[in-house]
């Protein structure tokens, strides 16, 4: 049954990290294993990893195919890397499905699909790591669209999942149209995330949050931030922030709205046109100080 958009609560109010005591370690705050990239998308994974860094994990590995893994090392000295068998196209092999589940049962988190690529292998390991693992998980990008044609395996996962498309890829898990769903927004995302049981972003201008219970609609961000590699970034974040043991809606909540904000002061320094993804990188402090 759709749920009544009257009784939908509409939330307003942002949750916020718990101060940090003085005897802080890094294990206090998480470990987030990033599963992403491939031949000539390996900027994918390293925006995520270093987005659940600079959002506050205390630890972060980031797993890619073997030929990438040189690239991702030494773009960023401050997460972890594991690197995985991989296919002929520089993508992750199916045989990559064990050590994959192995990572995840080593960490506390697992965030998976910026710039897997699209493949019947890529497809096998997505649906093994959402069935298998019982982490709380954030699929992205390649990782929807590996689920578009299964999606009933979304349903009934005991530990928490957020998705976070953007239009065409809601449009291609729901086998509709981005029209239909620009149209509908809320209505479509509340359903999904009823229906699933999961948390639903669905980015965008004013991107929506749900749970299926609650709706949040986000009032940050800009369009320019309309440029490859963002959601990339936002993946990252709602990691570290489930991390962190925000609950999932609330990690999602914090996600976007911090995510648009970086994006606002870098355009307004940089102005639109030129803000690229790896400055919301450089933003996100000041928009953590300034939140």
């Amino acid at each position: 049954m759709s749920p009544n958009l009257n009784t939908i609560e509409t939330v307003t109010q942002l949750p916020a990290l718990a101060p940090r005591p003085l005897d802080s370690n890094k294990g206090m705050y998480g470990r987030v294993l990033v599963v992403a990239g491939s031949r000539g998308m390996s900027g994918a994974a390293i925006l995520s990893a270093s987005a659940a860094l600079r959002s506050g994990a205390g630890l972060v590995k980031l797993a890619v195919p073997e030929e990438i893994l040189p690239i991702v090392a030494d773009a960023n000295p401050c997460y972890l890397t594991a690197s995985l068998p991989q296919n002929e196209q520089g993508q992750l092999s199916n045989s990559a499905e064990s050590q994959l589940v192995a990572l995840a049962l080593a960490n506390d988190v697992l965030a998976m699909g910026p710039g897997l690529g699209q493949s019947p292998d890529i497809t096998s390991l997505v649906s093994a790591l959402v069935a298998k693992t019982q982490i709380p998980m954030v699929l992205d990008a390649d990782g929807l669209n590996a689920m578009q044609h299964c999606t009933d395996r979304l349903k009934g996962r005991r530990a928490p999942l957020v998705l976070t498309p953007h239009p065409g890829e809601f449009a291609r898990l729901i086998g509709s149209d981005v029209h239909t769903v620009q149209a509908q927004r809320q209505e479509l995302a509340v359903h999904f995330a009823a229906e699933k049981g999961l948390v639903l972003v669905l980015k965008g201008h004013s991107t929506i949050v749900t749970d299926g219970r609650r709706v949040f609609q986000n009032t940050t961000g800009n369009p320019g931030m309309a440029t490859g590699g963002t959601g990339d970034v936002l993946t990252g974040m709602i990691a570290a922030f489930l991390g962190q043991r925000l609950e999932p809606f609330a990690a999602a909540q914090l996600g976007v709205h911090l995510h648009g904000l970086a994006g606002d002061l870098a355009a307004a320094d940089l102005g639109m046109v030129s803000l690229i993804a790896s400055d919301l990188l450089d933003y996100l402090p000041k928009a953590f100080r300034s939140f």
